[in-house]
């Protein structure tokens, strides 16, 4: 599959080339030695834990090391922490930094035939002896390192600073690996412009199996938010994320100022006070849906007219699982997302800077057939991201 130049780079047709191969069949399991699993920390379950668990699915026997653990559930059984664990930075990651990387390269135990890594920050760094391979599965490379302007922790003078110092030593650790794999063409490009190193894709898992079948979205919801489902007007746009700069919900909101339709935005995070500010401030009809449960968030996506998502993401679950929920998305043509929605051919791609015609692409968006793209969705599934791990370790190990 051929990749664009720059991964901040804007294309004007569909970049998915290849087919993927969706199937469930049933298959053997390729058989691959003992291995250890390590993913940085374990937290409120997000888009990285969950391809945690699945790999924990995938290699039942497999150990689990992490820096520490604040969500035992996710993995389902006993994981070895590091010293980290014992002490207050656990609480603040950014405090933490300094101490990950000589920590990741202190011993991990016995000896192992394959060690798989689950990286958004240093977990590549983890140290291997002998043959051992190490076969990193990349949600991003640092991005407060690689690209400051999109993490906040990257943006002052000693951050950047710092960067000039770990950018190498990133690299070099990188090159480390026998193979690595990401979630996105997107992410592949950034890991060759900053590591310097090919990748293969393997997309994060997604409950699309459930998602795609289920027709009852109210059962699961407790009386509160029944209510405060009824209580939305309808039509509606939908955004949902967390409340920070980088998800650019403003944008939502003005897709409804423009269209004249009501937006429901549904998360938590620190800028609430800001986007309750700019709803005001564009005089925009918007209810906000603070923490809403999985099962909220699930009936909110299938109750949307459209799901608006203009955020730069390396993969971007959320889309997925709208598109899953019969609903069709609204995406920038930059990132993970501009893959999965040409994918499942489940939304429009296009430009959102600036101030794009909201109206048009809502219209384009709604002639989509939904029956179609709700089942495509199922490339994405949690069953073919395992069934695909799986078959990576065992190659690299043969």
């Amino acid at each position: 599959m051929a990749a664009r130049s720059s991964p901040h780079a804007r294309g004007k047709g569909p970049i998915i080339t290849a087919v993927i191969d969706a199937t469930t069949r049933s298959r053997s399991v390729p058989p691959v030695g003992p291995g250890l699993i390590v993913h940085e920390w374990v937290e409120r379950r997000g888009g990285a834990e969950r391809v945690l668990e699945a790999m924990t699915e995938a290699f039942a026997d497999a150990d689990v090391r992490v820096l520490w653990s604040d969500c035992a559930e996710v993995v389902g059984r006993p994981v070895s922490e590091s010293w980290l664990a014992r002490t207050p930075l656990r609480r603040h990651k950014v405090l933490a930094l300094p101490a990950m990387l000589p920590t990741w390269r202190l011993p991990v135990g016995a000896s192992r035939e394959w060690v798989l890594v689950s990286s958004h920050l240093f977990a590549h760094h983890v140290r291997t002896s002998g043959p051992t391979r190490k076969l990193v599965y990349a949600h991003t490379p640092a991005r407060y390192i690689w690209e400051p302007d999109r993490d906040g922790r990257g943006s002052s003078l000693a951050a950047r600073t710092a960067s000039l110092l770990l950018k190498p030593i990133d690299r070099l650790r990188a090159a480390e690996a026998s193979s690595i794999a990401v979630n996105s063409l997107f992410t592949g490009q950034r890991v060759r412009d900053a590591w310097h190193q090919p990748s293969r894709v393997i997309y994060p898992p997604v409950n699309t199996e459930l998602l795609s079948t289920i027709t009852d979205w109210r059962s699961p919801l407790d009386d509160d938010e029944l209510r405060l489902l009824d209580s939305l007007a309808r039509p509606f746009i939908l955004g949902a994320s967390r409340f920070v700069p980088y998800k650019r919900l403003e944008k939502v909101m003005d897709a409804g100022a423009r269209t004249g339709l009501p937006v429901v935005i549904a998360g938590h995070g620190p800028w609430e006070a800001r986007l309750r500010a700019y709803a005001e401030e564009i005089r925009a009809d918007v209810t906000f849906v603070i923490s809403p449960s999985d099962q909220l968030i699930r009936a909110l996506y299938a109750q949307a007219l459209v799901y608006v998502f203009p955020a730069v993401e390396d993969f971007g679950i959320m889309p997925v699982e709208a598109m899953a929920c019969g609903t069709p998305v609204i995406g920038t043509d930059i990132g993970g997302v501009r893959e999965s929605v040409s994918l499942a051919g489940g939304g429009v791609i296009a430009d959102l800077e600036g101030d794009p015609d909201w109206s048009d692409l809502l219209r384009r968006a709604l002639a989509l057939d939904v029956d179609a793209f709700r089942a495509r969705t199922r490339v994405f599934s949690r069953r073919r991201f395992i069934a695909e791990i799986q078959d990576w370790v065992a190659e690299q190990t043969a």
